[in-house]
């Protein structure tokens, strides 16, 4: 079954107000991903990852998954687009936090997107999730050609960065992978473009199927 991102939004709303809290979506998205990922991948072990991630949910989707990460025992670095101050959501807050902590996560933060010195094994697009609006600006767009202009492997958290989950069409500029991981039910424009999000996978999150109720 396919559902609008409106329906996606009400649902997460609705199991948050039950007490399933939008901090446990977050973790078990993170931790499913990074599941997900080692399966299609392989051995982790060693791997280095570079998280890309934005100041929203989508971005604390990729925090989640640089802590999984290292405990499978990869490499992991994170590109924050911006200033930890500026992250908009307590769940990313949260897990930003955790990984001041782990010396295993390598952290860089800033207002301009610097690729790194050596190329990493795996890419994770968590940029931008499913409120996109407008063109992308920098130092997203610099982000979002540097991987697309790179030789790893790819992964999107969600939906690939630039393009709308409900309908396909990509804004200016919009990252192409080799998969994308998706959350509890797959969104209308997403099977659209293959050519962007390479395999899709949907992955259930915890959400109780009660807060679908009324919705779908």
């Amino acid at each position: 079954m396919e559902i609008t991102v409106e329906q996606m939004y009400d649902i997460e709303n609705r199991g948050h107000k039950m007490g399933f809290l939008k901090k446990f979506m977050m973790e078990n998205a993170g931790a499913a991903a990074t599941r997900r990922l080692a399966e299609v991948y392989g051995d982790l072990e060693s791997a280095s990852v570079l998280v890309i991630a934005g100041l929203g949910n989508n971005g604390g989707d990729g925090m989640v998954m640089a802590r999984h990460l290292a405990g499978h025992g990869a490499s992991p670095a994170v590109h924050l687009l911006g200033s930890p101050n500026d992250i908009k959501t307590d769940e990313s807050r949260w897990n930003w936090s955790l990984l001041e902590k782990m010396p295993s996560v390598s952290l860089v933060s800033g207002p301009e997107f610097m690729p790194p010195a050596s190329t990493p094994h795996i890419m994770l697009d968590a940029i931008l999730g499913t409120g996109i609006t407008g063109s992308i600006r920098e130092p997203y767009s610099s982000a979002i050609r540097y991987i697309n202009e790179t030789d790893a492997f790819k992964l999107a958290v969600d939906v690939p960065s630039g393009m709308d989950p409900q309908t396909g069409d990509t804004a200016n500029i919009s990252t192409a992978c080799a998969m994308t991981v998706t959350f509890h039910k797959m969104k209308q424009g997403i099977p659209r473009r293959p050519d962007l999000t390479g395999n899709v996978y949907v992955e259930k999150i915890g959400i109780p199927p009660e807060a679908e109720e009324g919705i779908l």
